[in-house]
């Protein structure tokens, strides 16, 4: 018979999510256990058993999992020091979410088939562990929930880096987003991959369907559309800053990316926004 935890027990006097931390016990757990609630789980140290209906896997540090009401699992330790980090969400927060931005379904909390899992390397497994303790002196309420989640989830789905991508090349993409690096262009991407720009063409194409000359101008796309809306700094310096002086080569990189001119993209989301006419 499988256990079933509910959120009505954990989640009182009006706090709509739960954090708490456990060091796991090396023994198979009896059972699996199911929730009627939303639980984020990342492993913190050492190594986890993770027990599903169809079979188990193991997680390492950094290794974060989202679990829907409906999927039973269970957790073992794997060795001493196993220590996990599990919240507990209020199924609300989750649905609210999932109808204000569309554009997660199919992703974390709001994928199909089995548990979603993601990975958080050394310097973010930080960062969320620092946003996991200013939660704990939080009201946990709404606010607080979603002060947490929102960030995790714009990293973790923004980017569409496939779960079976390379560490070299997941970690080449990441570093594509330092002005350093994509003022470079696609030599600067490949560059951090310490690959030959053929191999990382075909891995690029092969995982993300882009070469590295797309991925790149994408982020130099963004980087100007940035630019444009939060300084008055001149459309050939922001152009400069995005390692492309050539401006009629810019124009019509950021016309086939946002659709306006870069100075029609400024009047409509600049300055329309604070003297509208």
């Amino acid at each position: 018979m499988t256990l079933i935890l509910h959120h009505r027990d954990i989640l009182q006097n009006g706090t709509q999510i739960h954090l708490a931390r456990a060091t796991l016990t090396p023994a198979r757990p009896k059972s699996l256990h199911d929730h009627d609630f939303f639980e984020l789980v990342w492993v913190q140290n050492g190594k986890v058993r993770h027990h599903l209906p169809e079979g188990a896997e193991t997680l390492t540090e950094g290794d974060v999992i989202f679990l829907r009401p409906g999927q039973p699992h269970g957790l073992q330790g794997r060795g001493d020091h196993a220590l996990v980090v599990a919240l507990c969400i209020h199924p609300d927060i989750i649905k609210g979410l999932g109808k204000r931005y569309p554009h997660l379904k199919g992703h974390l909390f709001w994928s199909t088939g089995g548990p979603a899992k993601a990975f958080r390397n050394m310097g973010q497994l930080a960062a969320l562990n620092h946003q996991a303790g200013v939660l704990e002196r939080s009201r946990c309420d709404v606010l607080a929930a979603e002060a947490f989640l929102l960030p995790l989830c714009s990293d973790l789905t923004t980017e569409r880096l496939t779960d079976n991508m390379p560490a070299w090349l997941r970690d080449a993409c990441h570093s594509a987003h330092d002005i350093s690096v994509f003022q470079s262009g696609a030599a600067g991407l490949v560059a951090q991959t310490g690959k030959a720009h053929a191999h990382v063409s075909r891995s690029m194409r092969k995982h993300l369907g882009l070469t590295p000359s797309d991925y790149v101008n994408q982020i130099r796309m963004s980087h100007a559309a940035r630019a444009l809306t939060t300084d008055d700094a001149p459309v050939s310096e922001i152009a400069s800053d995005c390692g492309i002086p050539n401006m009629s080569h810019f124009h019509k990189l950021f016309r086939a990316a946002h659709g306006l001119t870069p100075l029609q993209y400024r009047q409509k989301f600049q300055r329309q926004v604070v003297q509208p006419t």
